[in-house]
């Protein structure tokens, strides 16, 4: 089954306007992404910060005629907001099994000079070396975030054999069970998400 995705690129204040918009008009999913490459880091409690410039997507069912669709958005928005709807995009997005897409592009990952993070359906690259292998899930992602990088770089560079490690907030355990492939004699882990 194929999609109809829109990508509206809009600034921070519309966002919501633009949001609203998208599920009136039927948008099964909606989607926010950084559209400028700007980080929002330790955000205030309560709030829920956006990028100063966000891409908006909107995901529709491919029975919708792309040009009805687009009119209808731009009529509805321009009601919400007084103004046009900023620069769009509609594409076809075609089904895909996704987790077969996913697979094929999550590669074994070093972080340091011993340490390989591997999903269990690839080959280590280098079999001598410490090889964690762990497949991403909702508890772990690709080890690509860059708190878990900068751990995992560490703890390659520090373990040297017999130390005790405390993983506070744990996840998967991904650093905890990487200090004990590095030599680590004790790991304990706690975390308060149930997943």
């Amino acid at each position: 089954m194929s999609w109809i995705q829109i990508r509206i690129h809009t600034h921070s204040e519309l966002v919501s306007k633009v949001e609203d918009t998208l599920m009136e008009c039927g948008s099964l999913s909606v989607t926010l992404k950084d559209d400028a490459d700007q980080p929002i880091l330790e955000p205030e409690l309560g709030t829920t910060p956006v990028w100063d410039e966000t891409c908006v997507i909107g995901l529709f069912e491919a029975t919708r005629d792309p040009a009805e669709l687009s009119a209808e958005l731009n009529t509805v928005f321009s009601l919400k907001a007084k103004t046009e709807l900023p620069r769009h995009k509609i594409e076809i997005l075609e089904d895909k099994d996704w987790v077969r897409e996913w697979m094929d592009n999550y590669h074994p990952m070093q972080f340091g000079e011993r340490l390989w993070v591997c999903p269990s359906w690839k080959e280590p690259p280098q079999k001598d070396a410490v090889n964690l292998m762990l497949d991403p899930g909702l508890a772990f992602g690709t080890g690509t975030h860059p708190t878990t990088s900068l751990c995992l770089k560490f703890l390659d560079r520090e373990v040297e054999g017999g130390e005790l490690v405390v993983d506070f907030g744990c996840g998967s355990g991904i650093l905890g069970i990487a200090a004990l492939l590095l030599g680590a004699r004790h790991m304990a882990g706690t975390d308060i998400d149930p997943q």
